[in-house]
């Protein structure tokens, strides 16, 4: 019998392997429209908020018949708030969709809110054909272009086969580092020509390493300056939130004893209810946190950007302090304040590894507590009752706090109600109070809510509104009774843009330049009628003794979106106050009021 030679053999084992291996699939020929919504599918993304239009219509016929839910809202704005919204209350990435030209510029106020807020949120949007790309084709725009400088990335799609890559791309790059918005822009031609789709896609991010863990010599060295620091303030930013640091930063807190301030981007980052917390630092932040950073000796700056509400004049900001700046993004570190440590690293590795360097220190902060807990007693949150006898918003909104409680989700517009809702209701727990900081957009909170609620549909979602924003985004109110989606509105109803009026009472000799919105005299709109015209249930409360009930009754319905309309005095101011552009040791506590501080301690 004659064997086999070797290279018989090997051949036919060879051939034994390719018959018993299983077969990698070949790339599947699908339309770029079909790749686009695989490619989110595979992304686990469960939502999409937009509007079709001509250019994007292509990829709307393939998700047609997709598990992604889309959520067809009334306007492109809303789109981009509420995807932001389902971003800042779930820590997924939030999707928003939008056609070429009017479509994608719509979506420019959410990006740039997005972008400086630092919330993950990937914008597709439709593009016309190629091939007319710069011949100002119907409903062009260069998107691209435009959203450069408010977009952590964004790309314009070349080939389909590019599509699935560029849509991981997308994701990666809005969730992970610093997040931020990503736009994705993709021609007409280019989601209708045949391509070919195959997953996981190799991304090709090669200058993109975000530093995660901080240097062991700066972490040594900000122990040794916290050891020997007297007055040290720990300064809390949004981005601590980011990180989901909570429970690290509350480890940090209780180990150390140092006073913690929380920026209006990290309320509920560390639980009011502590007796560490002093409150929120800034324009409108509380006597003691303002003092606390103006006095300090050493700020410890997490995930913070020292950002101009929060410095005021930044050459007389906390002058005697030497800082310790930590955050993911190098580029904040001494861009606004020379930073003594500069720290560059994820906000909770940073403090995990501040928690394992000063173990075991002994400190004392007695005399520095002693004077804070003194301004604490002297100079409360508060306010004092219209003279006139109309409804104070404050008591609104800290009842509000009080009856829904604090597992509730809070959205704000902008404006005296957003300052009122960060000073009066108790925030204890991350991720409950969303709003637009950084960009200050008015008509934020209503698609946020819309968004958040989709999010997490079994926690209570409030707006808080003010009636002028209200009066920008109310048309998904719409959007909310069709998709099921019960959020609850308080709008803060004084008749006027209420922060302006404010600046004007304060710094334009009470010149009421176009500030009255009509919304009192001629209750046009009435909002009780027009939350009934979109859908919602409609409540009125212009009472004190009314307060209570309403919102109570507001918490009863979970059927159906409600707007309660609480008409408030016109005359309400936000206290305390730093001045735009000037030092906050200028701070007043009320209307030609300024607290007085202790000799020593100036």
């Amino acid at each position: 019998m004659t064997r086999p030679s070797p290279e018989t053999l090997a051949h036919a084992l060879e051939k034994q392997r390719a018959l018993t291996k299983p077969a990698v699939p070949a790339p599947a020929a699908v339309t770029g429209a079909q790749s686009l919504v695989k490619s989110l599918e595979a992304l686990d993304v469960e939502v999409i908020f937009g509007i079709p239009g001509g250019a994007v219509l292509p990829a709307y016929d393939p998700l047609f018949d997709s598990k992604v839910r889309h959520i067809l809202v009334r306007h492109e704005q809303g789109a981009g708030h509420a995807a932001t919204g389902y971003a800042q209350a779930s820590g997924k990435v939030g999707v928003c969709m939008a056609t070429s030209g009017p479509g994608a510029t719509n979506l420019v106020t959410p990006i740039a809110d997005a972008y400086m807020d630092s919330v993950p949120i990937v914008a597709i949007t439709g593009q016309v054909p190629s091939g007319a790309i710069g011949s100002d084709a119907f409903q062009e725009a260069d998107i691209q272009g435009i959203t450069l400088p408010i977009t952590k990335h964004n790309f314009l799609v070349r080939t389909g086969e590019d599509i699935p890559r560029i849509l991981a791309e997308a994701f990666h790059l809005a969730s992970t580092g610093r997040p931020g918005p990503v736009l994705v822009d993709i021609p007409k031609d280019i989601l209708q020509a045949q391509t070919t789709f195959s997953w996981p896609p190799t991304l090709d991010l090669p200058g993109y390493r975000p530093t995660l863990h901080p240097h062991g010599k700066q972490i040594r060295e900000a122990a040794r300056l916290i050891q020997a620091a007297k007055r040290p303030v720990l300064y809390v930013g949004g981005g601590v939130l980011k990180a989901r640091a909570t429970d690290s930063l509350l480890q940090l807190a209780e180990l150390t004893g140092i006073p913690v301030v929380t920026t209006l981007m990290a309320r509920g980052a560390f639980p009011d209810s502590h007796r560490q917390h002093l409150g929120m630092p800034g324009m409108h932040g509380s006597v003691p946190a303002v003092y606390a950073l103006q006095r300090s000796d050493l700020l410890i700056a997490l995930g913070a950007r020292f950002d101009d509400r929060v410095t005021g004049k930044l050459d007389s900001f906390a002058p005697g302090a030497q800082v310790i700046h930590a955050d993911i993004d190098p580029a904040e570190i001494g861009k606004n304040r020379h930073a003594d440590v500069p720290i560059v690293g994820d906000a909770k590795h940073v403090i995990d590894e501040l928690v394992t360097a000063l173990a075991g220190a002994k400190v004392s902060y007695d005399d520095w507590w002693n004077t804070l807990n003194d301004l604490r007693q002297r100079y409360p949150m508060g306010w004092e009752d219209p003279v006139d006898g109309t409804l104070a918003p404050q008591f609104v909104i800290q009842r509000l706090g009080e009856i829904v409680g604090p597992d509730a989700i809070y959205c704000a517009g902008v404006g005296q109600h957003q300052m009122w809702a960060s000073q009066f209701i108790k925030y204890e727990k991350p991720s409950t109070w969303l709003n637009s900081g950084g960009l200050g957009t008015m008509g934020y909170a209503v698609p946020a809510a819309m968004g958040a609620k989709v999010a997490r549909p079994d926690t209570v979602v409030w707006a808080v509104d003010g009636d002028g924003c209200f009066q920008m985004t109310n048309q998904e109110l719409a959007t909310c009774a069709l998709e099921g989606i019960p959020i609850k509105v308080a709008v803060i109803n004084n008749g006027n843009l209420g922060m302006v009026r404010q600046w004007q009472t304060l710094f334009y000799n009470e010149r009421y330049s176009n500030t009255d919105l009509g919304t009192h005299k001629h209750r046009i709109p009435d909002f009780v009628k027009l939350a009934e015209a979109l859908g919602c249930v409609g409540l009125r409360c212009e009472s004190a003794s009314d307060v209570d009930k309403v919102i109570e009754q507001a918490m009863q319905i979970n059927d159906a979106p409600v707007v309660i309309d609480f008409v408030v005095g016109k005359d309400a101011m936000v206290w305390p106050m730093v001045a735009a552009g000037t030092s906050n040791d200028e701070i007043m506590f009320a209307r030609g009021v300024r607290p007085v501080f202790d000799e020593d301690d100036l």
